[in-house]
């Protein structure tokens, strides 16, 4: 697969914005590792492989197991996640998927069983961050290192 047009350097404004983004997110309330859990588990869904190089080597680096990254796929049958950690990957999955899922009830509801509405708006934000992302890694073909 070749790369195609390089974002950062062709849209710098856009670029701008997708970093103050991201810079928001990384102060939200929100656990550093269930933030990393729940990009992960997006790009994964994305077939973004330069997103997933790079989350799975940050939360390594910040202390993640590998056999809980492993199971990021398999969430819901691994022993390995909290209630907590299982809604945010439930409702990663439903809003990444939006066009299949409409975000239905009984995902709403087991997400708001385990964050409270603010938390709950930060973690959507999130998700819709690394869902850019993703959209732009993809579209544009970038690479992780090899």
């Amino acid at each position: 697969m070749q790369p195609r047009a390089d974002f950062y350097t062709a849209s710098p404004d856009a670029m701008k914005a997708m970093m103050a983004l991201e810079n928001a997110v990384s102060k939200l309330s929100l656990e550093k590792s269930l933030l990393e859990l729940v990009k992960l588990r997006s790009s994964q869904i994305n077939g973004c492989a330069f997103c997933i190089d790079m989350h799975t080597a940050d939360a390594i680096k910040d202390g993640e197991t590998p056999r809980r990254l492993f199971a990021v796929t398999a969430w819901r049958e691994a022993p390995f996640f909290s209630e907590r950690e299982r809604a945010a990957l439930l409702w990663t999955e439903s809003l990444t998927q939006l066009s299949l899922t409409h975000a239905p009830d009984e995902d709403y509801e087991a997400v708001a069983a385990q964050f409270s509405p603010k938390e709950l708006v930060d973690l959507t934000v999130a998700i819709n961050t690394i869902n850019g992302w993703n959209r732009l890694a993809v579209g544009f073909r970038k690479l992780p290192q090899a």
